[in-house]
């Protein structure tokens, strides 16, 4: 999870440093490149949150169903945060999509 919010700060960054309205980074086709790799390292971050996330999902629903754990038993949220993690990788696909596509 660690991981997911380094690898989103800098992800974030790329995508702050290639944008067309910015004075730093280069010319266009250097931006282009730039957002592309802002796009892969969303997905690289959507994948280790989503991963991280299902886990402990796993880990949960598992202590859940087992008659031999005695604590308290109860489903929290985290099965809606493997969502964002999906989310997050189809908009990186999105964003990595137009960014592809010509300019018309």
């Amino acid at each position: 999870m660690i991981a997911a919010v380094c690898l989103g700060f800098f992800a974030s960054i790329f995508a702050l440093i290639g944008m067309k309205c910015t004075k730093i980074g280069g010319p266009d086709q250097t931006k282009a490149r730039i957002v592309c790799l802002s796009g892969i390292t969303f997905m690289c971050t959507g994948l280790c949150s989503l991963s991280a996330c299902s886990l402990y999902a796993h880990r949960i629903t598992s202590e859940f169903f087992d008659p031999m754990f005695v604590a308290q038993k109860y489903l929290s949220s985290v099965f809606f945060l493997p969502t964002f993690g999906r989310l997050k990788v189809s908009g990186a696909m999105l964003l990595m999509k137009c960014c592809a596509s010509p300019q018309v």
